[in-house]
């Protein structure tokens, strides 16, 4: 009697840690379906995405989440990477190794470059360049980005899909017009710029028109897994003196208008 007693009690130990683990396992990804990926930086750059999105479940992998689900009626995993080159690129690099991804969206706001790109514009990437990448000598900065990627040959830049930045451009045309809509180089570097002499030496060197600190880094993990991409950024400042109390007061505004942009895209 005492040892039927005490199987019972075994058997009822392993039935409750089954369940306890089968409550608290988070749910796989589901590397069958095929998704489209979006990518930010920050919270407020996926608020608008995710407020119109149906989210089936969120996976946690490094500590940033995936919201994966529908929107526009299209399979989407939504992820926030966190700022600068480093954790977009380790967060695109989970979202590839994790989801079945099909082509890959950054959304989010940046720094004008230039007099033709104004605060609330729109740049859809056509390529990116890592403009922070290279040597410091005695004689100060060299960039040497050519050598980021070993078959990027002579110019250094990563360059986006043809197809996604012409359903991008059209999409930022419908949702703030075509006078506000550019296509061009964006120039990423681990530095919010706020220099208007550090701003036009972007625009003469690498003729980028807008610059921020994550998108070329996407593009080089997209480019490493042969995964279309664009990059979609609307200008919460001009990248000079002023920047930093520009993003204070435009920035959330930018980052709905640039994932209205997304929303209206996946629409086509």
């Amino acid at each position: 009697m005492k040892m039927r007693s005490f199987f019972t009690k075994i058997i009822f130990i392993l039935v409750a840690a089954v369940m306890l683990c089968a409550c608290s396992a988070k749910k796989a990804p589901d590397k069958g379906q095929e998704y489209i990926g979006i990518v930010s930086a920050m919270d407020n750059e996926i608020a608008y995405l995710l407020s119109e999105a149906e989210i089936d479940h969120v996976d946690t992998i490094g500590k940033v989440e995936y919201h994966v689900g529908k929107l526009c009626g299209q399979p989407v995993v939504i992820s926030r990477s966190g700022i600068g080159k480093v954790l977009a690129a380790s967060g695109a690099t989970a979202m590839l190794n994790n989801y079945n991804i099909k082509n890959v969206i950054f959304t989010g706001i940046a720094g004008g470059v230039g007099d033709e790109t104004k605060v609330l514009d729109e740049v859809i990437a056509e390529r990116l360049v890592q403009h922070d990448y290279g040597m410091i000598s005695n004689d100060g900065f060299s960039w040497s980005g050519t050598g980021s990627m070993g078959d990027l040959g002579d110019e250094g830049y990563y360059y986006c899909d043809e197809e996604l930045v012409n359903k991008a451009y059209d999409a930022a045309v419908s949702v703030v017009g075509k006078e506000h809509v550019f296509k061009g180089t964006i120039a990423t570097g681990d530095q919010f710029v706020a220099s208007e002499e550090y701003v036009k030496k972007l625009s003469d060197d690498f003729g980028a028109i807008a610059c921020e600190m994550e998108g070329a880094s996407v593009a080089a993990v997209c480019y490493q897994y042969d995964i279309p991409f664009v990059i979609i950024r609307a200008m919460s400042d001009k990248a000079d003196g002023n920047a930093y109390e520009s993003v204070e007061n435009m920035g959330d505004i930018a980052a709905n208008n640039s994932g209205k942009i997304v929303f209206a895209m996946l629409l086509q």
